[in-house]
Protein backbone atom coordinates (compact mmCIF):
# COMPACT_ATOMS: atom_id res chain seq x y z
CA UNK A 1 0.00 0.00 0.00
CA UNK A 2 1.18 3.62 -0.46
CA UNK A 3 3.49 5.20 2.07
CA UNK A 4 5.46 8.73 2.98
CA UNK A 5 8.12 7.56 1.46
CA UNK A 6 6.98 6.95 -1.89
CA UNK A 7 7.51 9.66 -4.72
CA UNK A 8 3.60 8.80 -6.02
CA UNK A 9 2.66 10.01 -2.47
CA UNK A 10 -0.14 12.98 -2.27
CA UNK A 11 1.00 14.35 -5.75
CA UNK A 12 -0.81 16.36 -8.24
CA UNK A 13 -0.86 13.23 -11.27
CA UNK A 14 -2.26 13.40 -14.66
CA UNK A 15 -2.60 10.19 -16.17
CA UNK A 16 -3.17 10.62 -20.04
CA UNK A 17 -4.63 7.91 -22.07
CA UNK A 18 -7.62 6.37 -20.48
CA UNK A 19 -7.81 2.26 -21.51
CA UNK A 20 -6.63 -0.29 -19.80
CA UNK A 21 -3.24 0.82 -18.28
CA UNK A 22 -4.87 4.32 -17.72
CA UNK A 23 -7.49 3.39 -15.31
CA UNK A 24 -5.95 0.65 -13.55
CA UNK A 25 -3.19 3.20 -13.21
CA UNK A 26 -6.17 6.21 -11.71
CA UNK A 27 -7.44 3.33 -9.54
CA UNK A 28 -4.25 2.59 -7.91
CA UNK A 29 -3.03 6.58 -7.48
CA UNK A 30 -6.31 7.77 -6.57
CA UNK A 31 -6.74 7.53 -2.60
CA UNK A 32 -3.30 9.18 -1.96
CA UNK A 33 -3.39 12.18 -4.94
CA UNK A 34 -4.54 14.40 -6.89
CA UNK A 35 -5.40 12.75 -9.89
CA UNK A 36 -6.38 14.31 -13.17
CA UNK A 37 -7.36 12.46 -16.61
CA UNK A 38 -7.32 13.06 -19.62
CA UNK A 39 -7.52 11.20 -23.31
CA UNK A 40 -7.18 12.56 -26.88
CA UNK A 41 -11.01 10.83 -27.30
CA UNK A 42 -13.76 11.50 -25.86
CA UNK A 43 -14.16 9.42 -22.93
CA UNK A 44 -17.67 6.61 -23.22
CA UNK A 45 -17.22 5.65 -19.78
CA UNK A 46 -19.85 7.01 -17.46
CA UNK A 47 -18.36 6.65 -14.35
CA UNK A 48 -19.16 9.67 -12.40
CA UNK A 49 -16.04 9.75 -10.29
CA UNK A 50 -13.89 9.74 -13.63
CA UNK A 51 -16.08 11.95 -15.51
CA UNK A 52 -15.27 14.43 -12.44
CA UNK A 53 -10.84 13.64 -12.85
CA UNK A 54 -10.98 14.69 -17.10
CA UNK A 55 -9.36 17.86 -17.25
CA UNK A 56 -10.21 19.95 -20.60
CA UNK A 57 -6.76 20.25 -22.58
CA UNK A 58 -6.61 23.95 -22.98
CA UNK A 59 -6.78 23.56 -18.78
CA UNK A 60 -3.17 21.39 -18.35
CA UNK A 61 -1.05 23.95 -18.68
CA UNK A 62 -2.21 26.60 -16.36
CA UNK A 63 -2.20 23.61 -13.66
CA UNK A 64 0.54 22.52 -11.41
CA UNK A 65 1.71 18.96 -12.26
CA UNK A 66 4.10 16.81 -10.50
CA UNK A 67 3.86 13.86 -12.52
CA UNK A 68 2.45 12.28 -16.33
CA UNK A 69 1.61 8.95 -16.05
CA UNK A 70 1.38 7.92 -19.77
CA UNK A 71 -0.28 5.15 -21.51
CA UNK A 72 2.22 3.54 -23.98
CA UNK A 73 -0.11 3.87 -27.12
CA UNK A 74 0.78 7.30 -26.74
CA UNK A 75 3.20 8.87 -29.35
CA UNK A 76 4.13 12.14 -27.59
CA UNK A 77 5.57 13.24 -31.09
CA UNK A 78 2.00 13.16 -32.68
CA UNK A 79 -0.85 13.76 -29.09
CA UNK A 80 -2.70 16.50 -28.65
CA UNK A 81 -0.84 17.14 -25.94
CA UNK A 82 2.50 17.08 -27.81
CA UNK A 83 4.26 20.55 -26.70
CA UNK A 84 3.13 20.44 -22.96
CA UNK A 85 4.40 17.10 -22.82
CA UNK A 86 8.01 18.12 -24.51
CA UNK A 87 8.19 20.38 -22.23
CA UNK A 88 7.58 18.00 -19.33
CA UNK A 89 9.20 15.18 -20.67
CA UNK A 90 11.04 14.68 -16.91
CA UNK A 91 7.80 14.86 -15.40
CA UNK A 92 6.85 11.90 -17.80
CA UNK A 93 6.35 8.02 -16.33
CA UNK A 94 4.68 4.86 -17.01
CA UNK A 95 2.76 2.69 -14.75
CA UNK A 96 6.28 0.20 -14.92
CA UNK A 97 7.04 2.84 -13.07
CA UNK A 98 4.56 3.31 -10.41
CA UNK A 99 4.44 -0.62 -9.91
CA UNK A 100 8.36 -0.52 -9.29
CA UNK A 101 7.80 2.34 -6.88
CA UNK A 102 5.66 0.23 -5.21
CA UNK A 103 7.22 -3.12 -4.89
CA UNK A 104 11.34 -3.06 -5.74
CA UNK A 105 11.60 -5.49 -3.10
CA UNK A 106 9.35 -8.03 -5.24
CA UNK A 107 11.34 -10.64 -7.64
CA UNK A 108 10.01 -9.23 -11.15
CA UNK A 109 10.88 -11.69 -14.79
CA UNK A 110 10.92 -8.38 -17.81
CA UNK A 111 10.69 -10.04 -21.15
CA UNK A 112 10.96 -8.33 -24.16
CA UNK A 113 11.94 -8.39 -28.00
CA UNK A 114 10.17 -8.21 -31.45
CA UNK A 115 8.82 -11.58 -31.40
CA UNK A 116 7.89 -14.39 -28.86
CA UNK A 117 7.30 -11.76 -25.70
CA UNK A 118 3.67 -13.03 -25.06
CA UNK A 119 4.25 -16.90 -25.22
CA UNK A 120 7.94 -16.70 -23.38
CA UNK A 121 5.99 -14.93 -20.42
CA UNK A 122 3.03 -17.05 -20.52
CA UNK A 123 5.40 -20.31 -20.46
CA UNK A 124 7.89 -19.24 -17.68
CA UNK A 125 4.34 -18.28 -15.71
CA UNK A 126 3.18 -21.67 -16.16
CA UNK A 127 6.52 -23.38 -14.72
CA UNK A 128 6.81 -20.91 -11.83
CA UNK A 129 3.17 -22.01 -11.14
CA UNK A 130 3.87 -25.72 -11.34
CA UNK A 131 6.62 -25.06 -8.66
CA UNK A 132 4.22 -23.79 -6.29
CA UNK A 133 5.36 -20.35 -6.94
CA UNK A 134 3.24 -17.25 -6.81
CA UNK A 135 3.72 -16.09 -9.77
CA UNK A 136 1.49 -12.97 -11.55
CA UNK A 137 1.39 -12.95 -15.66
CA UNK A 138 1.03 -8.73 -16.30
CA UNK A 139 2.14 -6.23 -18.69
CA UNK A 140 1.97 -5.85 -22.29
CA UNK A 141 0.04 -9.38 -22.37
CA UNK A 142 -3.41 -7.90 -21.52
CA UNK A 143 -3.35 -6.93 -17.21
CA UNK A 144 -2.28 -3.88 -16.37
CA UNK A 145 0.61 -4.31 -14.04
CA UNK A 146 -1.01 -2.42 -11.03
CA UNK A 147 -4.47 -4.01 -11.03
CA UNK A 148 -2.77 -7.41 -8.97
CA UNK A 149 -4.05 -7.99 -5.51
CA UNK A 150 -2.80 -9.67 -2.18
CA UNK A 151 1.23 -9.06 -3.19
CA UNK A 152 3.44 -10.92 -0.93
CA UNK A 153 6.97 -10.75 -0.63
CA UNK A 154 7.21 -14.08 -1.95
CA UNK A 155 4.60 -12.62 -5.34
CA UNK A 156 7.10 -13.02 -8.53
CA UNK A 157 5.97 -10.79 -11.34
CA UNK A 158 6.39 -12.20 -15.06
CA UNK A 159 6.63 -8.76 -17.14
CA UNK A 160 5.89 -8.43 -20.83
CA UNK A 161 7.57 -5.16 -21.85
CA UNK A 162 6.91 -3.42 -25.31
CA UNK A 163 9.22 -0.50 -26.46
CA UNK A 164 6.47 1.74 -26.51
CA UNK A 165 6.53 1.15 -22.73
CA UNK A 166 10.16 0.84 -21.73
CA UNK A 167 10.98 4.13 -23.94
CA UNK A 168 8.66 6.39 -21.34
CA UNK A 169 9.86 4.42 -18.29
CA UNK A 170 12.19 6.49 -15.91
CA UNK A 171 12.47 4.35 -12.88
CA UNK A 172 11.33 0.86 -13.40
CA UNK A 173 14.35 -1.80 -12.90
CA UNK A 174 14.07 -5.19 -13.50
CA UNK A 175 15.68 -8.41 -11.61
CA UNK A 176 15.76 -10.62 -14.61
CA UNK A 177 15.49 -8.96 -18.13
CA UNK A 178 15.77 -10.65 -21.16
CA UNK A 179 15.74 -9.41 -25.08
CA UNK A 180 14.59 -12.23 -27.55
CA UNK A 181 16.05 -10.84 -30.62
CA UNK A 182 14.74 -7.84 -32.10
CA UNK A 183 14.03 -7.14 -36.03
CA UNK A 184 12.82 -3.65 -37.40
CA UNK A 185 9.44 -3.20 -36.26
CA UNK A 186 7.34 -0.20 -34.89
CA UNK A 187 9.31 2.49 -36.91
CA UNK A 188 6.69 4.64 -37.54
CA UNK A 189 6.69 5.40 -34.01
CA UNK A 190 10.36 5.75 -33.15
CA UNK A 191 11.61 6.72 -36.06
CA UNK A 192 14.50 4.76 -36.90
CA UNK A 193 15.79 1.32 -35.90
CA UNK A 194 18.45 2.81 -33.77
CA UNK A 195 15.78 4.24 -31.72
CA UNK A 196 14.18 1.15 -31.39
CA UNK A 197 16.82 -0.75 -30.36
CA UNK A 198 17.60 1.80 -27.75
CA UNK A 199 14.17 1.56 -26.28
CA UNK A 200 14.43 -2.31 -25.96
CA UNK A 201 17.93 -1.83 -24.19
CA UNK A 202 16.74 0.76 -21.98
CA UNK A 203 15.44 -2.42 -20.10
CA UNK A 204 19.27 -3.46 -19.49
CA UNK A 205 20.58 -0.09 -19.16
CA UNK A 206 18.98 0.31 -15.35
CA UNK A 207 19.78 -2.95 -14.21
CA UNK A 208 22.42 -2.63 -11.48
CA UNK A 209 25.02 -5.52 -10.57
CA UNK A 210 22.91 -7.52 -8.70
CA UNK A 211 20.88 -8.24 -11.80
CA UNK A 212 20.87 -10.76 -14.24
CA UNK A 213 20.45 -10.33 -18.24
CA UNK A 214 19.60 -13.13 -21.04
CA UNK A 215 20.65 -12.05 -24.69
CA UNK A 216 20.05 -13.63 -28.14
CA UNK A 217 23.71 -12.72 -28.81
CA UNK A 218 22.61 -14.66 -32.64
CA UNK A 219 20.90 -11.83 -33.34
CA UNK A 220 22.56 -9.17 -35.28
CA UNK A 221 21.00 -6.20 -34.07
CA UNK A 222 21.43 -7.26 -29.95
CA UNK A 223 25.40 -8.71 -31.17
CA UNK A 224 26.35 -4.82 -32.11
CA UNK A 225 24.39 -2.42 -29.87
CA UNK A 226 25.74 -5.02 -27.04
CA UNK A 227 29.44 -4.78 -28.19
CA UNK A 228 29.18 -0.42 -28.76
CA UNK A 229 27.96 -0.05 -25.02
CA UNK A 230 28.24 -1.04 -21.20
CA UNK A 231 26.06 -2.37 -19.21
CA UNK A 232 26.37 -3.00 -15.24
CA UNK A 233 24.29 -6.22 -15.09
CA UNK A 234 25.46 -10.13 -15.40
CA UNK A 235 24.97 -10.90 -18.87
CA UNK A 236 24.30 -14.42 -20.23
CA UNK A 237 24.85 -14.94 -24.14
CA UNK A 238 21.89 -17.13 -25.22
CA UNK A 239 23.16 -18.23 -28.06
CA UNK A 240 22.86 -22.24 -28.87
CA UNK A 241 19.71 -23.87 -29.74
CA UNK A 242 18.01 -26.36 -27.17
CA UNK A 243 19.42 -30.31 -27.30
CA UNK A 244 17.78 -32.39 -29.62
CA UNK A 245 17.27 -34.89 -26.82
CA UNK A 246 16.01 -32.18 -24.42
CA UNK A 247 13.49 -31.72 -27.16
CA UNK A 248 12.36 -34.93 -27.35
CA UNK A 249 11.35 -34.58 -24.08
CA UNK A 250 8.62 -32.32 -25.10
CA UNK A 251 5.56 -34.07 -26.68
CA UNK A 252 4.04 -30.61 -27.80
CA UNK A 253 3.25 -29.57 -30.84
CA UNK A 254 3.26 -25.89 -30.03
CA UNK A 255 7.67 -26.40 -29.90
CA UNK A 256 7.87 -27.43 -33.40
CA UNK A 257 8.54 -24.01 -35.14
CA UNK A 258 12.11 -22.38 -35.49
CA UNK A 259 10.55 -19.29 -32.92
CA UNK A 260 9.42 -21.18 -30.37
CA UNK A 261 12.50 -23.08 -29.85
CA UNK A 262 14.16 -20.16 -29.49
CA UNK A 263 11.98 -18.91 -26.91
CA UNK A 264 12.41 -22.18 -25.34
CA UNK A 265 16.47 -21.42 -24.84
CA UNK A 266 15.02 -18.53 -22.52
CA UNK A 267 12.55 -20.47 -20.67
CA UNK A 268 15.65 -23.30 -19.81
CA UNK A 269 17.67 -20.68 -18.71
CA UNK A 270 15.49 -18.98 -16.72
CA UNK A 271 14.17 -21.76 -15.05
CA UNK A 272 17.75 -22.61 -13.81
CA UNK A 273 17.76 -19.35 -12.03
CA UNK A 274 14.84 -19.63 -10.68
CA UNK A 275 15.74 -22.74 -10.04
CA UNK A 276 12.94 -24.79 -11.12
CA UNK A 277 12.83 -28.61 -10.90
CA UNK A 278 13.55 -30.32 -14.35
CA UNK A 279 10.26 -32.56 -13.45
CA UNK A 280 8.23 -29.02 -13.03
CA UNK A 281 9.67 -27.55 -15.74
CA UNK A 282 9.01 -30.24 -18.60
CA UNK A 283 5.36 -30.68 -17.06
CA UNK A 284 4.69 -27.36 -17.19
CA UNK A 285 6.12 -27.25 -21.22
CA UNK A 286 4.38 -30.73 -21.88
CA UNK A 287 0.97 -28.71 -20.40
CA UNK A 288 1.08 -26.04 -22.27
CA UNK A 289 -1.37 -24.90 -24.64
CA UNK A 290 -0.23 -22.34 -26.41
CA UNK A 291 -1.65 -18.50 -26.81
CA UNK A 292 -4.69 -17.49 -29.02
CA UNK A 293 -3.55 -16.28 -32.79
CA UNK A 294 -0.10 -17.03 -31.81
CA UNK A 295 0.56 -19.93 -34.44
CA UNK A 296 -2.59 -21.28 -33.30
CA UNK A 297 -3.66 -24.85 -35.21
CA UNK A 298 -7.68 -24.28 -35.37
CA UNK A 299 -8.15 -27.28 -37.55
CA UNK A 300 -6.83 -30.39 -38.35
CA UNK A 301 -7.71 -33.45 -40.69
CA UNK A 302 -5.43 -36.06 -42.20
CA UNK A 303 -5.05 -33.72 -45.17
CA UNK A 304 -5.36 -30.02 -44.04
CA UNK A 305 -4.02 -28.33 -41.22
CA UNK A 306 -4.99 -24.42 -40.59
CA UNK A 307 -2.82 -22.08 -38.45
CA UNK A 308 -4.15 -18.78 -36.93
CA UNK A 309 -1.17 -16.91 -36.83
CA UNK A 310 -3.01 -13.50 -36.06
CA UNK A 311 -0.44 -11.98 -33.91
CA UNK A 312 2.30 -12.05 -36.88
CA UNK A 313 3.00 -8.13 -36.99
CA UNK A 314 5.96 -8.41 -39.30
CA UNK A 315 7.51 -10.16 -41.54
CA UNK A 316 10.21 -11.42 -39.13
CA UNK A 317 7.40 -12.88 -36.67
CA UNK A 318 5.80 -14.59 -40.07
CA UNK A 319 9.39 -15.86 -41.72
CA UNK A 320 9.81 -18.15 -38.20
CA UNK A 321 6.69 -20.65 -38.49
CA UNK A 322 7.41 -20.35 -42.43
CA UNK A 323 10.65 -22.06 -42.08
CA UNK A 324 9.30 -24.43 -40.58
CA UNK A 325 6.38 -26.12 -42.14
CA UNK A 326 6.25 -26.97 -46.20
CA UNK A 327 2.96 -27.07 -48.61
CA UNK A 328 1.93 -23.91 -47.30
CA UNK A 329 -0.51 -21.46 -48.81
CA UNK A 330 0.26 -18.16 -46.85
CA UNK A 331 -2.67 -15.91 -46.22
CA UNK A 332 -0.50 -12.47 -46.06
CA UNK A 333 -1.46 -8.96 -45.80
CA UNK A 334 -2.35 -5.95 -43.85
CA UNK A 335 -1.48 -2.50 -42.77
CA UNK A 336 2.40 -2.76 -43.80
CA UNK A 337 5.49 -1.58 -41.28
CA UNK A 338 7.51 0.74 -42.17
CA UNK A 339 10.97 -0.79 -42.83
CA UNK A 340 9.58 -4.34 -42.91
CA UNK A 341 11.57 -6.61 -45.16
CA UNK A 342 10.86 -10.51 -46.02
CA UNK A 343 14.22 -12.20 -45.49
CA UNK A 344 14.02 -15.26 -47.00
CA UNK A 345 15.88 -16.25 -50.53
CA UNK A 346 13.90 -18.12 -53.68
CA UNK A 347 15.38 -21.19 -52.33
CA UNK A 348 13.60 -21.17 -49.29
CA UNK A 349 10.15 -20.44 -50.34
CA UNK A 350 9.80 -23.16 -53.09
CA UNK A 351 6.60 -24.58 -50.92
CA UNK A 352 4.84 -21.31 -50.38
CA UNK A 353 1.82 -19.86 -52.49
CA UNK A 354 0.82 -15.88 -51.09
CA UNK A 355 -2.11 -15.08 -51.04
CA UNK A 356 -1.90 -11.04 -50.77
CA UNK A 357 -4.90 -9.26 -49.11
CA UNK A 358 -5.90 -5.82 -48.28
CA UNK A 359 -5.50 -1.47 -49.36
CA UNK A 360 -1.71 -2.27 -49.15
CA UNK A 361 -1.42 -5.85 -51.27
CA UNK A 362 0.50 -4.15 -54.30
CA UNK A 363 3.62 -2.75 -50.94
CA UNK A 364 3.49 -6.72 -50.05
CA UNK A 365 3.73 -7.98 -53.46
CA UNK A 366 6.74 -5.99 -53.93
CA UNK A 367 8.46 -7.47 -51.50
CA UNK A 368 7.61 -10.82 -52.17
CA UNK A 369 7.35 -11.22 -56.25
CA UNK A 370 10.58 -12.16 -56.92
CA UNK A 371 10.64 -15.05 -54.30
CA UNK A 372 7.17 -16.27 -54.09
CA UNK A 373 4.07 -17.41 -56.36
CA UNK A 374 1.46 -14.96 -55.55
CA UNK A 375 -1.85 -13.78 -56.05
CA UNK A 376 -3.93 -10.74 -55.18
CA UNK A 377 -7.54 -10.01 -52.97
CA UNK A 378 -9.39 -7.05 -52.00
CA UNK A 379 -10.34 -8.84 -48.43
CA UNK A 380 -9.43 -11.77 -46.13
CA UNK A 381 -12.63 -13.51 -47.43
CA UNK A 382 -11.72 -14.44 -51.03
CA UNK A 383 -8.58 -14.86 -50.09
CA UNK A 384 -9.64 -18.04 -47.91
CA UNK A 385 -12.16 -19.04 -50.86
CA UNK A 386 -9.43 -19.11 -53.50
CA UNK A 387 -6.79 -21.00 -51.26
CA UNK A 388 -10.02 -23.76 -50.67
CA UNK A 389 -10.26 -23.62 -54.62
CA UNK A 390 -6.48 -24.26 -55.01
CA UNK A 391 -6.59 -27.07 -52.80
CA UNK A 392 -9.26 -28.76 -54.00
CA UNK A 393 -7.44 -28.70 -57.08
CA UNK A 394 -4.22 -29.89 -55.63
CA UNK A 395 -5.92 -32.37 -53.39
CA UNK A 396 -4.49 -35.18 -56.63
CA UNK A 397 -1.82 -35.15 -55.46
CA UNK A 398 -2.62 -36.60 -51.84
CA UNK A 399 -0.24 -34.20 -50.34
CA UNK A 400 -0.41 -32.30 -46.69
CA UNK A 401 -1.45 -28.73 -47.21
CA UNK A 402 -1.24 -26.42 -44.45
CA UNK A 403 -3.17 -22.91 -44.39
CA UNK A 404 -0.97 -20.38 -42.95
CA UNK A 405 -2.80 -16.87 -42.11
CA UNK A 406 0.44 -15.05 -40.42
CA UNK A 407 -0.40 -11.59 -41.99
CA UNK A 408 2.92 -10.22 -41.37
CA UNK A 409 0.83 -6.61 -40.52
CA UNK A 410 -0.48 -4.69 -38.36
CA UNK A 411 -4.35 -5.10 -38.58
CA UNK A 412 -5.31 -1.49 -37.89
CA UNK A 413 -6.71 -0.97 -41.77
CA UNK A 414 -9.57 -2.94 -41.38
CA UNK A 415 -9.69 -4.37 -37.69
CA UNK A 416 -9.46 -3.37 -34.02
CA UNK A 417 -6.37 -5.17 -33.01
CA UNK A 418 -4.88 -8.76 -33.97
CA UNK A 419 -7.95 -10.83 -31.83
CA UNK A 420 -10.58 -8.83 -33.67
CA UNK A 421 -8.75 -9.81 -36.90
CA UNK A 422 -7.88 -13.27 -35.50
CA UNK A 423 -11.64 -13.75 -34.70
CA UNK A 424 -12.61 -12.59 -37.79
CA UNK A 425 -10.54 -15.28 -39.34
CA UNK A 426 -12.00 -18.30 -37.35
CA UNK A 427 -15.89 -17.03 -38.17
CA UNK A 428 -14.90 -17.45 -42.13
CA UNK A 429 -13.49 -20.84 -41.49
CA UNK A 430 -16.16 -22.00 -39.32
CA UNK A 431 -18.36 -21.04 -41.81
CA UNK A 432 -16.14 -22.04 -45.38
CA UNK A 433 -15.28 -25.76 -43.40
CA UNK A 434 -18.37 -26.10 -41.36
CA UNK A 435 -15.75 -26.27 -38.29
CA UNK A 436 -17.23 -27.07 -34.86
Amino acid sequence: MPNKDNIFFKKKILIYGLGKSGLSSYRFLKKNNKIYLYDDNKIKNQNLDIQKKIIHYKNIIHTKIDFIIISPGIDINKCKLKNFLKRNFSKIHTDLDVFYNYNKKNKNITITGTNGKSTTVKIIHEVLKCQKIDARLVGNIGNPILSEKKITPKTVFIIEASSYQLEYSKIFKSHIAAILNISPDHLERHGSIRNYIKAKFKLIKSQTKKDITFLNTNNLFIRRYLSSQKFLSKIIKINKKVRTKVLKKIHNTNFLSDGNKENLSFVFEIAKKMKISKNNLFKALNEFNGLDFRQQVIFKSQRLTIINDSKATSFSSAVSILKSITNVYWIVGGQAKKGDKFLLNKNECKNIKAYIFGKNKNLFKNELKKKIDYQLFNNLKSSIKKVLIDIKKNDENQKKHIILFSPAAASFDSFKNFEDRGNYFNYLIKGMLDVK
